[in-house]
């Protein structure tokens, strides 16, 4: 870490979050976006809340990504970081992190969702490693079909 650097740490969601994480969205994503994924963001956190994961510095949240199971196979689903903290190795971190839970989940592949909001990233998830192919674009928006 470089001087004047702060330390980020990835952890998993949790209530107090809330509001934070809505502010941090509403700001990052487009309108259409953004009630897409405060849908699929109330469904990931009833169903398994230890599948979104937010980045904090300074104890400040500057990062989430939700990620989902559905069966045996992960996606990860939406990652935004605050626009201030862009391009500083957050989202990486973020989907390196969601990987790790998929991982200890067992999952036996990981895919990301290839919806038209999710283009602008794709080159940071090309950046970790994952191809065209690793790309789902199912049209079932962050739904879990019967258990995983």
């Amino acid at each position: 870490m470089q001087q004047g650097e702060s330390y980020m740490k990835v952890r998993s969601f949790q209530l107090a979050d809330y509001v934070t994480v809505t502010h941090l969205l509403e700001k990052v994503l487009p309108e259409a976006c953004y009630d897409e994924t405060m849908e699929a963001f109330a469904r990931q956190l009833s169903w398994d809340s230890e599948l979104v994961l937010v980045a904090e510095k300074e104890q400040s949240i500057v990062g989430i990504i939700i990620g989902t199971i559905d069966n045996n196979k992960g996606y990860f689903y939406r990652v935004a970081v605050h626009a201030d903290h862009q391009r500083q190795g957050i989202g990486k971190t973020l989907i390196e992190t969601m990987k790790q839970r998929f991982v200890h989940r067992n999952v036996s592949r990981i895919f990301v969702a290839g919806d038209i909001h999710n283009k602008t990233f794709l080159p940071v998830y090309e950046s970790v490693g994952y191809r065209a192919t690793d790309y789902s674009r199912a049209e079932q928006r962050l739904r879990i079909t019967s258990g995983y």
